[in-house]
């Protein structure tokens, strides 16, 4: 079916949103204004679906409503270097995360192997060491 415009519930049904997060796209400009039928319904353009989809997908990619809008507002190359450039900041952060996490994990290890070894050496009678050693740091 190719159609022209769309009512509001079936974009949002087409982009797999609610009808309130349409409306609250197209009040923050990431939507054009929708055109009104002679019922007085709100009538989207065929492209507005893959705009929400876009919008989401973004989002779900770290970037924030404000991020997008900057990138919707631009054409061509650059958008395409806006996108590369915001893109290359999400990956430092989620690098920075990653360590972070991995530094943690390797923490956690540690604790449970002393929990082990602890366990293993003294049984009924173990004193947790992680426990013991976060009240003596308090």
């Amino acid at each position: 079916m190719d159609r022209t415009a769309f009512r509001i519930g079936e974009v949002a049904s087409g982009a797999g949103v609610s009808v309130d997060t349409v409306r609250y796209y197209e009040r923050l400009k990431l939507l054009p204004r929708a055109s009104r039928s002679s019922g007085n319904f709100r009538l989207f353009a065929a492209e507005s679906i893959e705009r929400v989809r876009f919008i989401k997908q973004a989002q779900e990619l770290g970037l924030t409503l404000e991020d997008i809008k900057g990138l919707l507002a631009t054409g061509g190359a650059d958008e395409c270097r806006k996108v590369r450039d915001l893109l290359s900041e999400k990956i430092e952060e989620l690098d920075k995360k990653m360590r972070a996490m991995k530094e943690f994990r390797r923490t956690l290890a540690q604790h449970r192997a002393a929990c082990e070894h602890e366990l293993e050496t003294h049984g009924k009678s173990a004193c947790c060491p992680v426990v013991t050693h976060r009240k003596a740091k308090s």
